[in-house]
């Protein structure tokens, strides 16, 4: 069992929200929500000056906009966070071998494995440093949790934010988990969190207090010998190396076979959205959407549908998991149900501009939007909110907002002052997409990510 702290997880804070602020100077210190902007959208990230009114990442946009009208909502950039993701694992990757991303702006390093850290004092000394040359790189900001697990780690993160960086001593652990909430730990969701509750566990420490064996019997054998272990502050998951990717997905085992056909349905969407946000939280999106259901005798069957191209949208896989449902015999009962998307593939300039038109719908959205009615005459075109431009004569900028006719632009770069707004003809000849610029001098650029507004 490792000692010392030299399990690190990064979480860069913020991250969507932040890199728009650090790209807008006139958006700086100020309330910024980055997601779906249709009736159907959700928030993908909230500043933290926009959490300040209720506003967070999961929240139904239009909730959003209720409690924070004055926000600037912006549409997701996709392949400009993935050029800030790649610089900040790049720096990850200089400190060990053993880097575990877990999305784009999350990750697990295992320093001892690469040298960068043995004791307490080193490890505190290379957080640091990581956190420095991530603000230098980047001039965004990430925050870091030290300890000899990777559970304690992200715990630890989550206490540094913002911007900051926690280390949980050797022999600590216990105390610092004992008051926490069940919630905190690894695989308590609000379901079994409630169930928890009903038995009067609410806290670390009352897990410890009640036993692994009632542990067991609360929540199954499978569940609670883990689950009472890490209570214990006992996590001996190892970081695991960067693997290709072949196949992203999600399962539910279930303590009580479903018998219900209904409530079968509703676990397949509920899955199918997860999976989704899993392969979001990737940058990838993927042709074939598999369905997982084992049936009450323990047989497993798997269907599977083949699209005509790769999708991200989560009212596509939703929508394919219910089809291959239709074709399992679930009367006996199902004790597993799980939903994968493989063939997968980077995002694409295509995907991204449907999501900035608002045919994609962005994280963790419960419906499809339905698509905009066609209407006869001139087409316009349309600049999503948030996206870069340049103008013939005004230079760099980016769209403040757009409609009637007319598009809103403010004119300013990562490293100038705020600056002016000035309006356009939709159609203005002088006006097109642009890549966004840089952050920091030398750094990411991102090529390709221009997509010609639609008509």
């Amino acid at each position: 069992m490792r000692t010392a702290p030299t399990i690190l997880h990064l979480d860069m804070d913020a991250f969507f929200a932040s890199a728009e602020q650090a790209s807008k100077p006139s958006l700086r210190g100020k309330a910024v929500v980055v997601g779906g902007l249709g009736p159907r959208g959700v928030v993908a990230t909230a500043s933290y000056e926009a959490r300040v009114f209720g506003v967070h990442s999961a929240m139904p946009m239009a909730q959003a906009r209720r409690l924070a009208p004055n926000a600037a909502y912006l549409v997701p950039r996709f392949l400009f966070y993935r050029a800030i993701s790649e610089q900040v694992m790049r720096l990850l990757r200089a400190l060990s071998p053993l880097v575990e991303p877990l999305s784009l702006d999350e990750a697990f390093v295992d320093l001892e494995a690469g040298g960068a850290a043995w004791d307490e004092e080193s490890a505190r000394l290379a957080g640091e440093r990581l956190r420095a040359d991530i603000r230098d790189r980047t001039g965004l900001t990430g925050s870091v949790g030290l300890a000899a697990s990777k559970m304690l780690a992200k715990i630890a993160s989550e206490q540094a934010k913002p911007d900051g960086l926690v280390l949980i001593r050797p022999g600590t652990e216990r105390a610092l988990l004992g008051p926490m909430s069940v919630r905190i730990l690894p695989g308590v969701g609000p379901a079994t969190g409630d169930h928890l509750r009903r038995a009067g566990i609410t806290t670390v420490e009352e897990i410890v207090e009640a036993g692994e064996d009632e542990l067991v019997r609360l929540v199954g054998k499978a569940h609670g010998h883990g689950l009472y272990a890490m209570a214990l502050a006992r996590d001996e998951r190892p970081v695991v190396a960067e693997r290709d990717t072949k196949s992203v997905s999600v399962e539910d085992t279930y303590d009580v076979d479903i018998h219900d056909r209904i409530r079968v349905r509703l676990e397949v969407q509920r899955l199918a959205d997860r999976c989704v946000r899993r392969l979001r939280g990737a940058g990838l999106s993927g042709r074939t959407i598999v369905l997982k259901v084992r049936r009450y005798d323990f047989s497993t069957l798997t269907r599977s549908e083949t699209l005509r191209g790769p999708t991200d949208d989560p009212a596509v896989v939703r929508e394919a998991a219910a089809r291959l449902l239709e074709s399992v015999d679930t009367t006996g009962g199902v004790r597993l149900l799980g939903v994968g998307v493989s063939g997968l593939a980077d995002f694409t300039q295509e995907d991204l501009f449907a999501q900035a038109a608002g045919e994609e719908r962005f994280e963790e959205e419960v419906a499809a939007e339905e698509p905009a009615e066609v209407v006869a005459g001139p087409a316009e075109r349309r600049w999503p909110a948030g996206h870069d431009v340049r103008h013939a004569e005004y230079g760099h900028g980016w769209v403040q907002g757009s409609g009637l006719g007319r598009v809103t632009v403010r004119f300013e770069t990562p490293d100038s002052a705020p600056g002016r707004v000035r309006t356009f003809r939709t159609d203005d000849p002088a006006l097109e997409p642009a890549d966004p610029l840089p952050l920091t001098p030398g750094g990411p650029v991102t090529p390709g990510a221009v997509t010609e507004p639609s008509v």
